[in-house]
């Protein structure tokens, strides 16, 4: 397989597991707590996504519990009851996990 063009001072390097990773030649190799510090920066941004992730879950569940709250006679007195009290309690969680997910 022929190397992909591309600027000289990149390189991709084979991965063995199959995949490939590209390496910045101009560049020094990390440190290890350089490394540590690249690390746990992505480990936050994937824990702020998760948590974005679970405040939009969290959302479409109350705009589901609201349909049924507002579905009428279709649904049992007792779901619809149950549903109201979700829309709020939802909303002020997502709503909670969105302010958490702002301060950091």
């Amino acid at each position: 397989m022929p190397a992909p063009k591309g600027p000289s001072h990149l390189q991709v390097v084979p991965h063995p597991v199959g995949d490939s990773e590209v390496y910045n030649l101009m560049r020094k190799p990390e440190t290890t707590s350089e490394r540590v510090r690249r690390l746990q920066q992505e480990a936050r941004m994937l824990a702020r996504e998760q948590v974005e992730a679970l405040e939009g879950a969290l959302l479409a569940v109350a705009r589901q519990a609201e349909e049924i709250a507002l579905g009428g006679d279709a649904y049992p007195v007792g779901a619809r009851e149950v549903c109201r009290s979700l829309i709020e309690e939802l909303q002020a969680k997502a709503m909670t996990l969105a302010a958490i997910a702002q301060r950091t």
